[in-house]
Parts: structure tokens; C-alpha cells; sequence
């Protein structure tokens, strides 16, 4: 997938760290053992990836939660480019350590299993899905990782900047009917993905249901038909929502 369809490694990379590795702060509170393992010892990593992101990941009494930048972490992994970090998430390079040396029980035990647990979660396999509350988790942390990789590739991706330049300074409140929430903040044509609901949205978009949201992420159905039938609901400011989901279209791309 790298390389093609005009995607770039830097942007794959915040895709992996914030949209990724970030849902791992949802992981832990939907999950029990993955609570339990960020619950195990209270500490945190830091990854620091030369030409790109950088983020710190604390996991404190069951908690995990992700800040910007790298300066703080118990553990810090430095990596020598994006396609090193790249190839972490994808299994094909071991990190090592610059700093926590005595931590690395938690990270080559409670971390490599808390990545595990999420792949197995946004990789479900047929068999998985058949359990409906598998099927709900799955679906709810697919929706996290997208709705802060939009902001990635808004922000990073030559095409995604190119639709967040027309969009206007606002809120897009993301959801799914009965389900999750996240809000999409638009300021001077930069994008952040906040995991709340939003006060005062300037645009909505709400899959009807979990079961409609999962057939949109996986590509079984096409948007603009599931607008036509009501399964997608969108009001307030239209030409964000427009360029939302041009964004949105890319985010498979990156994700597959």
C-alpha cells in the first residue's frame, strides 16, 4: 500500500501514532484485559520520529491517554525515520530503546499484547465479527481511528490539505447514532480531532447505525447513496461536510 494511490509515508506515520496508536487510550476503557495491562504498572512511552510526529503514551492505574510530543516518557523510542516507524507498526522493525531500559518488561510484555489486542479489534476477522458485542467494540474503535486520521491527512496528505484549504473555521460533530461521538475542529485550515461531543457543532454527519457506519468503513457502501436513503444524516454547513468526506474518501487508502 505505501507508495501507491499518491499516499506518503509521512503522513502514514501520524496516521500510526495519533489515529492508531491513540486508540489505544479508547482500547483501555472498552476492554477488559487491556485495561488490566495498562493498569500493571503506571508509566509511559515516548515515540520520537525524526522527520515526523512525535507523542507520548501514559498508561496510569487502567488509563491510557496521549499527549503531543516526546520530551516526557519513561520509555523513549527514537526512531531514524518515517519508514522505520512505519515499519514498527506493520511488524517489520524491532525499536530499541534510548531511554526506560528497566521498563522494558511493560513494553516488550503490556505493550506488544495491547497492540495485539487492538489489531485484533481493527483487523477483525469474519469469524470475530459474527459476536454482536465484538462487532459493536470493533466498529466503535474503527470510528476513533478514522475520525482522528482524518486530521492527519488534512493537516499532512498533499490531497487532504488541498480540501481542508476551503474549509472554514468551525466544529464537525462525527457520530454514530447511539454510539460514538468525536468532533473534527477546524482552524485556519488545520485539523484537530477531538474524542468528545461537541457543544455547539457548525456541521453534523451521524451514521444510522453501527451496522451502516461498518459497511461505509470497509467500502461496502458508497456515502452519497446512504445520504439518498437517510442511513447518513448531515446538516448545519455542507461545504465542510463536503470536504470532510473528501478527506474521508483518503483515510481507506492509509488504513487498508
Amino acid at each position: 500500500m505505501i507508495g501507491q494511490h499518491n499516499t506518503d509515508e509521512k503522513t502514514l506515520a501520524c496516521i500510526n501514532l495519533f489515529a492508531v496508536l491513540g486508540t489505544l487510550e479508547n482500547l483501555c476503557s472498552m476492554d477488559e484485559e487491556a485495561k488490566s495491562l495498562a493498569a500493571d504498572k503506571n508509566t509511559s512511552i515516548s515515540f520520537a520520529v525524526a522527520g515526523g510526529p512525535a507523542a507520548t503514551l501514559f498508561f496510569e492505574d487502567g488509563v491510557c491517554r496521549m499527549k503531543s510530543g516526546a520530551g516526557q516518557g519513561r520509555i523513549r523510542l527514537p526512531f531514524s525515520s518515517v519508514q522505520k516507524f512505519n515499519g514498527m507498526i506493520d511488524g517489520t522493525v524491532t525499536p530499541i530503546p534510548s531511554k526506560g531500559f528497566m521498563s522494558l518488561p511493560f513494553l516488550l510484555k503490556n505493550f506488544t499484547r495491547l497492540t495485539d489486542i487492538l489489531a485484533r479489534y481493527l483487523k477483525a476477522s469474519p469469524e470475530d465479527l459474527k459476536d454482536p458485542v465484538f462487532f459493536e467494540k470493533s466498529t466503535t474503535l474503527m470510528f476513533y481511528t478514522i475520525a482522528s486520521a482524518i486530521s492527519q491527512i488534512g493537516n499532512q496528505d498533499k490531497v487532504g490539505q488541498a480540501s481542508a484549504s476551503y474549509m472554514k473555521d468551525g466544529i464537525i460533530k462525527l457520530s454514530i447514532k447511539d454510539g460514538p461521538t468525536a468532533s473534527v475542529c477546524v482552524r485556519e485550515h488545520r485539523l484537530t480531532t477531538v474524542k468528545k461531543i461537541p457543544k455547539a457543532p457548525d456541521a453534523v454527519m451521524e451514521f444510522g447505525s453501527i451496522s451502516i457506519a461498518r459497511d461505509l468503513f470497509e467500502g461496502r457502501v458508497n456515502s452519497l447513496a446512504c445520504i439518498g436513503t437517510g442511513e447518513i444524516r448531515m446538516g448545519g454547513m455542507i461545504s465542510m461536510l463536503d470536504n470532510m468526506n473528501r478527506i474521508l474518501d483518503r483515510a481507506g487508502l492509509y488504513l487498508a
